[in-house]
């Protein structure tokens, strides 16, 4: 088993204006988040948001600590949402299983000691991936099942940007401090998503990319209203998205993200909307 984390650095508006495209990747871009029997981990300075991928194969996955957050044990001051992207298997959180195929989501409440990440089937490994934020408060560790999960209808075919909204970790489904999460599914022959963009002053967000299919792309457009800027994103990349900047994307097929945020407001619709025509 290995553990890796890597630090990224919070950044200012006036500075990314003069960002190149290699520039842009580096600040923002994560581009690996799973490896075969590893846990990679990427730490923002932008509310100090932790993103990671899991991939256990061979073996089950414990989440370790890391130096980066000086603390006995991964969550001592940190709650944590994980979703499952791929394939089947288990979530055990201080010896409490919680099975987990697509779509199934597991939060899990400051103070627990003991996560672990395991697959069904080494054949079909499933894949985790998580989101974590700090944490002022205990709540208690929740799976959150078919019938407890929120959904949206958004968009349209006219506008390209037909897709289902999955509503998972909220404050209004399982109680939690800060960290929110869910999934959007882009319906075929859509390829818009947050769109009008937006802004949320309060938080900051994270956008994970997967379900792109081989050979295509998604173009995510970050940055200011009125200086934006793009990054072109591979399948399982994901984004890391100030408080300051839109968050869309385009893609050449249709494909899936899950968005996770974090910050001092947890009304999901707290948004500063900018229709597309005021974009530049």
């Amino acid at each position: 088993m290995r553990t890796f984390i890597e630090e990224r650095w919070g950044t200012h508006p006036d500075d990314v204006k003069h960002y190149d495209t290699t520039q842009l990747r580096k600040e923002f871009l994560v581009e690996t988040l799973f490896e075969a029997d590893s846990v990679l981990m990427t730490y923002t300075h932008n509310d100090r948001l932790i993103i990671g991928g899991a991939l256990p194969v061979k073996e089950a996955l414990k989440l370790e600590t890391v130096d980066l957050i000086r603390s006995e044990y991964f969550c001592e001051r940190r709650e944590l949402g994980i979703i499952c992207i791929e394939g089947e298997g288990t979530v055990s959180v201080d010896s409490k299983e919680y099975k987990m195929a697509f779509k199934d989501a597991v939060y899990v409440g400051r103070g627990s000691k003991d996560v672990v990440f395991k697959s069904n089937d080494p054949a079909k490994p499933a894949k985790f991936y998580f989101a974590s934020s700090p944490a002022h408060k205990e709540y208690p560790t929740a799976q959150i099942t078919s019938e407890m999960r929120r959904t949206r209808d958004l968009g349209s075919p006219a506008t390209s940007n037909e897709r289902l909204l999955n509503q998972l970790i909220l404050s209004e489904i399982v109680p939690c401090c800060q960290l929110q999460m869910g999934m959007t599914e882009l319906k075929e022959g859509s390829v818009w998503n947050t769109m009008p963009p937006h802004t949320h002053s309060r938080r900051m967000e994270a956008y994970f990319y997967f379900k792109i299919p081989a050979q295509q792309s998604v173009c995510h457009f970050m940055g200011q209203p009125q200086e934006t800027r793009h990054i072109f994103m591979g399948n399982e990349q994901a984004v890391i998205s100030p408080s300051w900047s839109i968050h869309s994307a385009a893609g050449t097929s249709n494909y899936t993200f899950i968005w996770a945020m974090c910050g001092e407001n947890l009304d999901y619709d707290d948004m500063d909307t900018f229709t597309a025509d005021k974009l530049r």
